[in-house]
């Protein structure tokens, strides 16, 4: 009896072990060994990376191939990546001001108004974009084709996914602060920029890197409303390297290689604060 028990405890006490072994073995397959491939393709030369193969090569030409893709077109590749930083930048920034500040009074403020607001945001994240009447209003106004303007679309993309996150993560600071301050006499601006807004610092990191990540590796968007070589994104530069009769894989690679390079660098850095900024806005909704 005392070895049946013994025995037992043994397969209880190994059991998360080999749970833990296959989620292992499970990301390395999904995660890892995509990357590898397109490491070890990025590396070869013309010929051996057509056979789209996990060889590693014989000759390494990574660093090669690098400097083609980088000075390839007149250095076309430094002018995607200038534009690709400043559409992503100057979005990040406004649009954490504007979900910041309208997440807070959609919830402080429970009204018609704010409901009514509420339902129009649930409403964005379901009715995809028109893409030939945001083309037309964007020539009415003269922006079409401009970086300010391509700043404006991707705010508005955003705009409803980042206003819910940030409403739910308003709810866990008490409404005492607010009350608080205004007794002090912080109202209006001073309030939310001194009071309410450094609190939002977790969540804040949170949008922000997600919404780097979906602005910085947008593709058909800069396509559609910053269509021009001189207004030229990260993403819109594979079409280099890929033709109807010949595709150049090694360079292709090269190029997704770098263009993964800058996302995964700031998943691997601020990792932390996007979890903890996803999930402190489930405590209190």
């Amino acid at each position: 009896m005392s070895n049946r028990k013994i025995s037992f405890k043994r397969k209880n006490r190994y059991r998360p072990l080999w749970v833990e072994i296959t989620g292992l073995i499970l990301t390395i397959s999904i995660f890892l060994l995509p990357f590898y491939f397109l490491v070890v393709n990025a590396g070869k030369n013309s010929e051996d990376s057509f056979r789209l193969d996990l060889t590693p090569p014989k000759d390494w030409k990574l660093l090669e191939n690098f400097k083609t893709v980088l000075m390839d077109n007149n250095w076309e590749l430094v002018r995607a990546t200038k534009n690709s930083f400043i559409m992503t930048l100057f979005s990040v920034f406004f649009l954490v001001i504007i979900a910041g500040m309208t997440g807070f009074i959609l919830h402080r403020k429970r009204d018609r108004i704010s409901k009514v607001a509420s339902v129009l945001i649930l409403t964005a994240l379901v009715v995809p974009p028109a893409i030939v009447p945001t083309i037309w209003v964007l020539q009415r106004l003269g922006i079409y084709k401009t970086m300010h303007g391509m700043v404006m679309i991707q705010v508005a993309y955003g705009l409803a996914f980042a206003v819910l996150i940030f409403k739910n993560f308003i709810g866990t600071i008490p409404k005492e602060i607010d009350e608080a301050a205004i007794i002090d006499g912080c109202t209006g601006w001073n309030l939310y920029f001194r009071i309410i807004f450094p609190l939002l610092r977790p969540v804040t990191i949170a949008v922000g890197i997600i919404a780097t990540a979906a602005i910085f590796n947008d593709f058909t968007n800069p396509l559609y409303y910053l269509p021009g070589n001189e207004n030229i994104t990260l993403q819109q530069t594979l079409f280099n390297y890929i033709s109807r009769y010949l595709t150049r894989y090694n360079l292709l690679f090269t190029d997704i290689l770098y263009i993964t390079l800058f996302p995964l660098i700031a998943f691997i850095l601020f990792n932390k604060k996007i979890v903890a900024g996803m999930t402190a806005g489930a405590i209190k909704g």
